[in-house]
């Protein structure tokens, strides 16, 4: 495991468009077919990384949380399945109904949406407007496995409440960290 962060997607960039399953109900899904008109939280995670697990309660708080205010939550698994079986799609299907997932779990079997996303850590987020331009990209919050802080949420929630309110967001946004998405 190799502690990396967000590479930062330039704010106002248009969220790349997709087609790829859903390993909980088997259905293919477009960007199109998944996006909200308030907000979009796209996340790229995976299921052994030990930063995916330590934030995975609150991942599930969040989208019940916002999606009765109309966000829209889609996760992303992007990882070489050879190389880390813990990963594949069966394995997905699993954690997401034990854990039950309230948000589809996307299958990135050619990882071409990571790197249109430029994705590159697990946990790796970015939220876009009704517009579907990217207006937050980074961590969920500053707790890390180890560093004894909570995990809240507070700074994707404090995100979505000024996207949803209308207001405008700091520039100021720190990456997310995490295991690097495993390659082939």
């Amino acid at each position: 495991m190799a502690l990396t962060e967000s590479k930062m997607m330039p704010l106002g960039t248009t969220a790349p468009n997709f087609h790829i399953r859903d390993v909980i109900s088997d259905n293919y899904y477009s960007l199109e077919d998944l996006v909200s008109q308030r907000a979009t939280v796209i996340m790229f995670i995976c299921n052994h990384c030990p930063f995916v697990i330590h934030v995975n309660p609150e991942l599930v708080k969040l989208a019940n949380d916002y999606k009765s205010k109309g966000v829209s939550f889609v996760a992303i698994s992007s990882n070489d399945v050879e190389k880390y079986p813990e990963d594949a799609p069966d394995k997905m299907r699993i954690v997401a109904k034990v854990l039950k997932y309230p948000f589809p779990y996307l299958y990135d079997k050619h990882q071409e949406v990571a790197k249109a996303y430029d994705a590159a850590c697990t946990p790796d987020f970015y939220i876009f407007d009704g517009q579907q331009k990217l207006s937050y990209r980074g961590r969920l919050d500053d707790s890390r496995p180890g560093n004894g802080l909570p995990v809240t949420g507070k700074d994707m929630r404090e995100a979505l409440d000024n996207i949803l309110a209308g207001n405008p967001l700091s520039e100021a946004q720190y990456p997310s960290a995490g295991c690097n998405i495993k390659w082939k």
